[in-house]
C-alpha cells in the first residue's frame, strides 16, 4: 500500500486553519530552517519579517530558482541544471525588467478599467446561476459555478478561446500539484508555453481588442514573443486558479456559518466580508521563495547572501501583531493590511479583478439559491491538499 506523501508544514492545513505548528513557529521560531526538494531554506512566518521582505525588491530577489521555481524544459524534455527564469513571468523578475513589464500591463488592471468589465461579469454569473438550476439540485458548485466562472472571465480578457478550458485547467492542475514530479510539471508547463504561443501567433497577424491583442498593437516593439507568452500564461493561470478556489472554499466557509451567510446574501458590508474571507483563508501558501541578495537579519537571525526564503501567507495573516482572535472568522474586524495578494512590487496585478469577481458572485449564488447548504457532510468534502493554491477539489450542494 502506498502511503500518501506528507505535505511540508508551510502548505499543511486543518479544513480551513493552518497547522498549529506554523503557530507554534511564529511564536518560537519565526525564521526556521525547513528542507524542501532536497534542499534547506528559511520559513518565514511572522507578519513584519514576510512583509519586510515582500517590499524590498533591493535586498531580496525574486528570480526563480530550480527547484522552488519551474524552469521550461528544452527541446529534449531535460530541465536545466542552471537557475532560469521564463520570460514574461513577473513573479520571478526583477527590476529593472519586471519594472518595464508591469508598467505595460498596469493601466489594463486600473479599477476604472475594471468597472468596464463589471456587467459583464454580472452576465456570467447570471447566466451559470441559471445553468445549475436548470439542471437541478444537487450540483458540484465547483464545476458549475466556482472554476467557470472566473476562466471565462479571464479568457476573455485575454483572448482565449473558453472551449480550450479542459486543457489549460487540467495543466493548471499538474503545474500546481507539488507532489507531482519536476519531470511532469515542466511537461504541463512546456504544453502550456506552446498553447500560449500559437494563440500569440495569431495575434500578432491579426491583433483582436483584448488584452493580448493591446499588447500587440500598443507595445509590439517593447515585448517580444517569448515575454507575451509568459506573460498570458501567468495571467490565464493566476486568474481562475485563485478566484475559483476563493470562490469555492469561501462558499462552504459561509454555508457553516448561517449568520455570514445570509449578511452576504443581504447584502451587508459585502467588501469588508470579502477581505475577511481573502485574509482568514489566505489560499495561496506562500509567494514565489525569494533570495537573498546580501547578509541580512530577520527576528534575530542572520541569514546569508544566497540562501532562499519561503513566505508563509497564512501564518503572517494571522500573526497576534494585527490584531486578537485572528483565527477567528469575523468580517468586523479590522485586522490593518493583509498579505492575501502580496505586497510591494509584486503585489497582484490581478487584485481589483478578483475582489470584483468575489463581490459579484457570493451575493448573487445565495440570493438565487437562499436555501443553499452542503449535500454531503463536511467530512467528505475533497480538499486540495497537495497544491500551490489551497481550496476544495469538488463542493456538493444542494437547494
Amino acid at each position: 500500500m502506498t502511503e500518501t506523501p506528507l505535505a511540508p508544514t508551510h502548505i499543511r492545513r486543518d479544513r480551513f486553519d493552518p497547522v498549529p505548528e506554523l503557530a507554534r513557529l511564529r511564536a518560537d521560531e519565526p525564521v526556521s530552517r525547513v528542507e524542501l526538494f532536497g534542499r534547506s531554506a528559511w520559513l518565514l512566518t511572522r507578519y513584519e519579517d514576510v512583509r519586510e521582505v515582500l517590499g524590498d525588491a533591493t535586498r531580496f530577489s525574486n528570480r526563480m530558482r530550480a527547484p522552488f521555481g519551474l524552469p521550461a524544459a528544452d527541446a529534449d524534455g531535460n530541465i536545466p541544471e542552471t537557475p532560469r527564469v521564463v520570460s514574461g513571468v513577473l513573479i520571478g523578475y526583477d527590476p529593472p525588467d519586471h519594472t518595464r513589464l508591469r508598467r505595460l500591463l498596469t493601466p489594463e488592471f486600473t479599477m476604472r478599467r475594471m468597472r468596464r468589465l463589471e456587467p459583464r461579469i454580472e452576465a456570467i454569473v447570471a447566466e451559470h446561476l441559471q445553468a445549475m438550476e436548470d439542471a437541478g439540485s444537487p450540483s458540484d458548485l465547483v464545476k458549475s459555478f466556482a472554476l467557470p466562472i472566473p476562466s471565462l472571465v479571464i479568457c476573455e480578457l485575454l483572448g482565449v478561446p473558453y472551449a480550450d478550458r479542459e486543457g489549460f485547467q487540467r495543466r493548471s492542475n499538474a503545474r500546481l500539484n507539488v507532489f507531482l514530479d519536476l519531470e511532469a510539471r515542466a511537461a504541463a508547463l512546456a504544453e502550456s508555453q506552446a498553447y500560449m504561443g500559437e494563440l500569440v501567433k495569431r495575434q500578432r497577424a491579426n491583433p483582436g481588442d483584448d488584452m493580448i491583442g493591446m499588447l500587440v498593437r500598443e507595445h509590439g516593439d517593447a515585448i517580444d514573443d517569448a515575454e507575451l507568452v509568459g506573460v498570458a500564461d501567468l495571467l490565464l493561470l493566476a486568474g481562475h486558479e485563485t478566484t475559483s478556489n476563493m470562490l469555492g472554499l469561501g462558499t462552504l466557509l459561509l454555508l457553516l456559518d448561517p449568520d455570514r451567510l445570509a449578511a452576504m446574501r443581504d447584502g451587508d458590508d459585502v467588501d469588508p466580508m470579502v477581505e475577511e474571507l481573502l485574509r482568514y483563508l489566505s489560499i495561496v501558501h506562500t509567494v514565489v521563495p525569494r533570495t537573498a541578495k546580501e547578509d541580512v537579519v530577520l527576528s534575530g537571525q542572520v541569514i546569508k547572501a544566497g540562501e532562499t526564503l519561503i513566505l508563509s501567507i497564512p501564518a503572517a495573516n494571522r500573526d497576534p501583531s494585527l490584531g486578537d482572535d485572528l483565527d477567528r472568522f469575523d468580517p468586523s474586524r479590522d485586522a490593518g493590511p493583509h498579505l492575501a495578494f502580496g505586497h510591494g512590487i509584486h503585489h497582484c496585478l490581478g487584485a481589483p479583478l478578483a475582489r470584483m469577481e468575489l463581490r459579484i458572485a457570493f451575493p448573487a449564488l445565495l440570493r438565487r439559491f437562499p436555501g443553499l447548504r452542503l449535500a454531503v457532510p463536511v467530512e467528505e468534502v475533497p480538499f486540495r491538499s497537495f497544491s500551490v493554491v489551497y481550496g476544495v477539489e469538488s463542493l456538493p450542494v444542494a437547494w
